[in-house]
């Protein structure tokens, strides 16, 4: 699965921005009629939060979200942090919410409160915030919610038999509620966020037949990337297959046919350099034993 950050970062931030108010209804802090995204820069502290939208309600409020992929344990400060600067910043109320990605970024700490004592043990501070864990959310409200969380969906609480409908019911809603070009776009975040739960054989059969994946230049050019790592490691795997059986043909004039033992450790060596140091060994060494154990001790 892929496992890097930075395109589920780039796809939340944008998935906020295309539609505020559904997120802020996603995360349990109501749907304003009106909504706006602010700078969510905290030059104070060098940091930023993920994103912050204002509320235009009669009394003006700002929604702080925070979307996590990865394991935190100091997140609840980070939130109270946060929350604490844009207050002061705004000044307007702030509301703190966490949506996580994926069970692997959990953690017991994560109660929607905390809680800070003094030495004698009484509470002097106490902070409440939301907490979203998507694969608890029920498909079904996932399906039916803000437009800018339906590519959630199956990040949500559904089984891979649900997957295939689920899918199709997320293509009548985008091909009748948006242009083409951004039904588009929501494929490629659909596609970025599945990898955070299925493999990509997975992702690439389920959305396979979405005519709107076709047409974005997003999911095309990740599917390009992965051909051409592809083919680049392909090329490598070829490299070291034609190094692994030129030195067996080496070491057996030297040292005789390899036995099995040795040939599943000459399997094991999967860097191009590690065979060529033993290629270069072969004259130094008087067995297959003592060539493998030059290496590994080298």
């Amino acid at each position: 699965m892929r496992r890097d950050a930075k395109p589920y970062d780039a796809t939340t931030k944008y998935l906020l921005e295309a539609d505020p108010a559904g997120w802020l209804e996603y995360v349990g802090l109501g749907r304003p009629a009106s909504t706006s995204i602010i700078d969510a820069d905290l030059a104070t502290v060098t940091s930023a939060a993920d994103k912050v939208i204002r509320a235009n309600d009669p009394l003006p409020w700002l929604g702080h979200l925070e979307l996590q992929s990865s394991r935190d344990p100091l997140l609840p400060d980070r939130l109270l942090q946060y929350n604490v600067l844009l207050r002061s910043r705004h000044s307007l109320p702030v509301q703190s919410a966490v949506v996580m990605l994926r069970p692997e970024a959990d953690h017991p700490g994560l109660t929607g409160i905390n809680q800070h004592h003094h030495v004698s043990g009484d509470c002097y501070l106490e902070f409440h915030y939301h907490v979203v864990r998507v694969w608890q959310v029920p498909v079904e409200s996932m399906l039916t919610g803000g437009i800018g969380t339906l590519p959630l969906a199956p990040l949500a609480a559904v089984s891979p038999d649900e997957l295939p409908q689920v899918i199709r019911r997320m293509e009548r809603r985008l091909s009748a509620e948006i242009t083409p070009a951004d039904a588009a776009s929501l494929w490629s975040a659909t596609y970025i966020l599945m990898g955070l739960r299925y493999p990509s054989e997975v992702t690439n059969q389920l959305l396979r037949g979405v005519r709107a994946m076709k047409e974005s230049v997003t999911y095309q050019a990740i599917l390009e990337e992965g051909r051409e790592e592809g083919r680049e490691e392909g090329a490598l795997a070829g490299r070291i297959a034609e190094a692994r059986r030129m030195l067996i043909i080496l070491g057996s004039k030297r040292f005789g046919a390899p036995s099995d033992e040795i040939l599943a450790s000459l399997e094991r060596v999967s860097r191009i350099e590690e065979m060529e140091q033993l290629a270069a060994l072969i004259l130094d060494v008087e067995s297959w034993a003592d060539l493998l154990a030059s290496e590994l001790n080298g």
